[in-house]
C-alpha cells in the first residue's frame, strides 16, 4: 500500500535573515527584496551625500553627534529624525547654502533605503571595505567608510534593544534667525543636533566637490617638459 506523500510546507523564515533582523530586533518596517529595503518616514528619515564628503563628516562628528550611518553604493546615508527630510531645504537656506550645488539630498515619507546587512555579517569574500580599499574594523562601527563595491554596510550601526529615536539628529527647539527664519536647534537632553549635522554635511559636500574639480583639472593639464 502506497503511503500518502505530505504536501510541501511553505519555507520558514530564515533565522537571522535581514528582514527578520530589522523587524524583530529593531522594530523597523521593511519592504521585500532582493535587496531588502528599509521604509523611511516612519521611524527615521535619511540624509544622503557622496561617500568622500561623508567620510570627512564622520571625522569631524563622532558617534554621539549622529544617528546610525550606512554606506550604500558609494553614497553615505545618515539616519535622522522622521520629518528631517522636510526640514532640509529650509535649513540649507537659513545656513546660506541655498542655491549652491551640494549633492546633499534627503529621503523622507514614502521613501526607501537599501538595508545593509546586519552588523557582524560578511558583505563579501574579504569583509567590508571602503572606497579607498581600507577594511573596516569591528563591524565598521568606528566611523570609517567601509563596504565592498556595491554592497550596503553599517558604518555606525543601530543597537538592537535600543529605541533609535533618541539617537537621531533632530530639531528639538527652534530659535529664530533674521526675519523670523528658523535658527539653530537646541538639541537638549543629549539628542544630536540636526542643524549642526546639516551644516557640516553641506560644508564637506562643497569642499569635496571643489576638490574633485581641482583633481579633474590637474589630470587634464598636459605635462610640461623642459
Amino acid at each position: 500500500m502506497a503511503l500518502p506523500v505530505p504536501l510541501p510546507r511553505a519555507p520558514l523564515p530564515l533565522e537571522g535573515g535581514s528582514a527578520f533582523w530589522y523587524e524583530h530586533e529593531l522594530g523597523w518596517a521593511t519592504a521585500p527584496g532582493p535587496p531588502v529595503a528599509l521604509l523611511t518616514g516612519l521611524r527615521f528619515d535619511v540624509l544622503e551625500l557622496p561617500a568622500d564628503a561623508g567620510a570627512a563628516l564622520l571625522r569631524r562628528i563622532d558617534a554621539s553627534g549622529t544617528g546610525p550611518v550606512a554606506l550604500v553604493e558609494g553614497r553615505m546615508r545618515l539616519l535622522v529624525a522622521a520629518g528631517g527630510a522636510e526640514e532640509l531645504p529650509g535649513l540649507l537656506d537659513w545656513l546660506e547654502w541655498g542655491g549652491i550645488t551640494l549633492d546633499l539630498t534627503a529621503v523622507g515619507a514614502g521613501g526607501r533605503m537599501t538595508a545593509p546587512e546586519p552588523p557582524g555579517r560578511p558583505t563579501g569574500p574579504r569583509g567590508p571595505r571602503g572606497p579607498t580599499g581600507i577594511q573596516a574594523r569591528g563591524g565598521a562601527g568606528d566611523g570609517r567608510p567601509g563596504a565592498e563595491q556595491g554592497a550596503a554596510v553599517w558604518l555606525r550601526p543601530p543597537e538592537p534593544g535600543r529605541e533609535v529615536e533618541p539617537t537621531l539628529p533632530a530639531l528639538t527647539q527652534i530659535g529664530h534667525g533674521p526675519g523670523g527664519s528658523a535658527g539653530h536647534g537646541d538639541s537638549g537632553g543629549g539628542v544630536p543636533d540636526l542643524v549642526r549635522l546639516v551644516d557640516t554635511a553641506a560644508t564637506q559636500c562643497h569642499r569635496a566637490r571643489l576638490l574633485r574639480g581641482e583633481t579633474a583639472r590637474t589630470k587634464s593639464q598636459p605635462l610640461a617638459f623642459s
